[in-house]
């Protein structure tokens, strides 16, 4: 348990480290357009889908069962969490419209730091190697990307280099926190509640991830015409639904 725990830290700080990395060239360069790796996301969102739908959901309703709930409040949870989410990135493609760049910002920062908080929490409270090991693979192809993104995204606003770099520091910070939170109150045994309604908010932003993100540039609507990339989409949730038949 203790070496399983240290590899999560590991995690935790290598994370911490490729996101820093990632945002590093356009605050240095003050780079204003973003390069996508498309088989990558494609892969990832298929690994994300996988991972809400069979893995953490499920978990969380029997939990949730198991605590004496007749209630689907997993669903519940994993649905609010969705929607807010997408609430988010509906307001912040407003404020970018209308070019209000410095509270498109803002909201970016909020709603990445959300999601990525969460997606650590779900990291820190997996039990087995096999489903931390594609998770971690397909969080880490997502969060350089967008951490990528999101510097480009606030190195373009009006703002003071501290408040920029402030912004995204936040952002960095919140996958390892969420990875250190969720290590904790797994490892020390907090109640079942509490881990079932982490474990159904982390379904939430995966299903949102795998799905939504992006809105008209996300994988599942820009690039669902192009076999190539869907099937890589596939190839993601098809290995979280072969992990699901040994965990």
């Amino acid at each position: 348990m203790d070496n399983f725990l240290d590899i999560k830290y590991g995690l935790a700080a290598f994370l911490l480290l490729l996101t820093l990395v990632s945002g590093w060239y356009p605050f240095a360069k003050r780079k204003t357009s973003t390069h996508t790796f498309p088989l990558a996301d494609a892969f990832a969102s298929g690994v994300f889908i996988g991972a809400g739908l069979i893995h953490m959901l499920p978990e969380a309703a029997q939990s949730f069962v198991e605590a004496g709930y007749d209630y689907p409040f997993a669903a519940l949870i994993a649905v609010s969490v969705l929607l807010v989410l997408l609430w988010f990135e509906h307001y912040g493609s407003e404020l970018y419209q209308h070019h209000n760049q410095g509270s498109f910002v803002l909201i970016s920062v909020i709603m990445l730091s959300i999601h990525s908080l969460l997606e650590g929490g779900a990291l820190g409270l997996v039990e087995h190697f096999a489903l931390l090991s594609v998770l971690a693979i397909a969080i880490l192809g997502h969060k350089w990307a967008a951490g990528f993104a999101l510097a480009v995204q606030i190195n373009k606003a009006d703002l003071r280099f501290r408040t920029r770099l402030a912004y995204y520091v936040i952002f960095a910070l919140m996958t390892p926190l969420g990875i250190v939170g969720g290590s904790l109150v797994h490892h020390y045994g907090e109640s079942a509640t509490l881990i079932a309604s982490i474990n159904a908010m982390a379904a939430g932003t995966f299903l949102y991830l795998g799905t939504l993100h992006g809105l008209n540039r996300a994988v599942m609507i820009e690039k669902c015409c192009n076999m190539r990339q869907y099937s890589f989409v596939v190839l993601g949730f098809a290995l979280m639904a072969v992990i699901a038949i040994w965990l």
